[in-house]
């Protein structure tokens, strides 16, 4: 059958039998509906029923035009490529998105880092008399030796800080990962630190999160994601680092730089950052090889 006999009508049912197709959790479903909505709307607004390769850039640059980010634009044509390789797997529509690119993405870092002195400096200055400051400062101190995403931390269990060997260790659910395979080592003083909270805490079931919320709707339960991002952004803020660079994600990136700058190798850092490609692992290294270059500190020794 050539691809003209399949070119059938693109419609909602088309989308909805593509999503339950799909063999993802339902986060990842989610993902992609969000992904896929703006090209069903921009075919509904253009009265587009059997789209063309050429209207899949056209999707493409109107996307660029309303000023979304890149890694925005990237997952949406990601999405639309996933979507009519399906089609055209099962015989509805020709694959008119293949070898369409999406973005060009600035591989930098969009976040920044601690130095250790502000990593020092954030955590001193989180009042640790009462329960959440506890809490909070036993979770950033956690975050950045041990490079956690929110999510990590998010699901941390009290059953998960074990002993390894003369060590402890904290095993770690990752993002898409269904079991928790991997672990980062406990340095003592953050060991310490989170003790003393669970002490104070009272809490002993084994299944209970490492870190609970304090509020009066959901004392006790699992900080999501966002509550541990705000948490990380409310300590840098008070301690006076209030910048949109600074995100709880920077505390990863401080624990993965600070391993590089104190002589890690790269698969050493990529061991402890957990990334499945070295190449993630090398957009930090060749961030810090510039940072090193010392042309600016020249000139400006030449003139001062």
């Amino acid at each position: 059958m050539d691809a003209l006999a399949r070119r059938q009508e693109i419609t909602p049912d088309t989308y909805r039998s593509f999503l339950a197709y799909l063999d993802v959790k339902e986060k990842s479903a989610q993902t992609y509906t969000r992904s896929l909505r703006p090209m069903l709307r921009y075919f509904s607004d253009n009265a587009i029923t059997r789209p063309q390769r050429a209207d899949i850039i056209a999707y493409r640059q109107s996307l660029s035009a309303r000023g979304l980010k890149p890694t925005t634009v990237q997952n949406y044509i990601t999405a639309a490529r996933l979507f009519f390789s399906w089609t055209d797997q099962e015989g509805i529509y020709p694959n008119i998105a293949a070898h369409v690119k999406g973005a060009k993405l600035d591989r930098a870092h969009k976040k920044d880092y601690l130095t250790s002195s502000q990593s020092k400096a954030v955590l001193r200055a989180i009042d640790t008399a009462s329960l959440t400051g506890m809490r909070d400062y036993a979770l950033l101190a956690l975050t950045i030796t041990g490079a956690l995403r929110t999510i990590e931390v998010s699901r941390a269990n009290i059953a998960d800080l074990r002993t390894l060997g003369d060590m402890t260790v904290l095993y770690l659910q990752g993002k898409g990962r269904d079991e928790k395979t991997e672990y980062v080592r406990v340095p003592e003083p953050v060991e310490a630190a989170i003790r003393a909270y669970l002490v104070r805490r009272g809490e002993c079931d084994p299944a209970a999160p490492l870190f609970a919320s304090g509020s009066n709707n959901s004392r006790g339960g699992r900080l999501s994601t966002r509550a541990i991002s705000g948490i990380c952004k409310a300590a840098m803020v008070k301690a006076g680092y209030n910048s949109p660079r600074l995100t709880a994600h920077s505390l990863r990136h401080t624990g993965i730089t600070l391993a590089l700058l104190r002589g890690a190798s790269l698969e050493e850092a990529q061991e402890y950052a957990r990334h499945a490609s070295i190449s993630t692992t090398m957009i930090y290294n060749h961030a810090l090889d510039r940072a090193k270059n010392g042309c600016s500190l020249a000139v400006s020794n030449s003139i001062f």
